[in-house]
């Protein structure tokens, strides 16, 4: 079994597209009005409107700007360049400015519009270093 993707779910999908692609310089691809994703050679960050839910089932399936459990993770080569560049855009989303964990990866801890944790990380520790070199 793999893991593939996380999807968010949205009322406002153009907002958290251009977010996203502005944090992580990187296009998304919209495939519909409703729904695109960020592609990385490791996993897929989805977005969807709250339009989509209607094929899961409907409306109560889930709900846009609930989220207080997940943290969106992802591993850039130094978490301070990434600040330093973003400080002014993120400045009302920022939860933790850069700091290292205990468990050895430098984080930056921020909310995207819809409240979703998201964190930038360098493996700071030569354990961590390593491990992740082989991934």
């Amino acid at each position: 079994m793999n893991l593939i993707s996380i999807r968010i779910i949205t009322e406002d999908i153009n907002r958290l597209l251009a977010f996203y692609e502005n944090v992580t310089e990187t296009q998304l691809t919209k495939y519909t009005e409703d729904f695109a994703v960020l592609q990385t050679p490791f996993g897929t960050l989805a977005i969807g409107s709250t339009r989509t839910l209607h094929f899961f089932g409907g409306d109560d399936v889930a709900k846009a700007a609930q989220n207080r459990t997940v943290i969106i993770e992802f591993r850039v080569t130094d978490v301070d360049k990434e600040y330093e560049r973003l400080v002014d855009f993120l400045q009302p989303y920022v939860v933790q400015k850069p700091t290292t964990m205990p468990w050895g990866n430098r984080s930056l801890l921020f909310r995207d519009p819809d409240g979703n944790l998201v964190n930038f990380f360098t493996p700071v520790s030569p354990e961590l270093i390593r491990i992740r070199r082989s991934i």
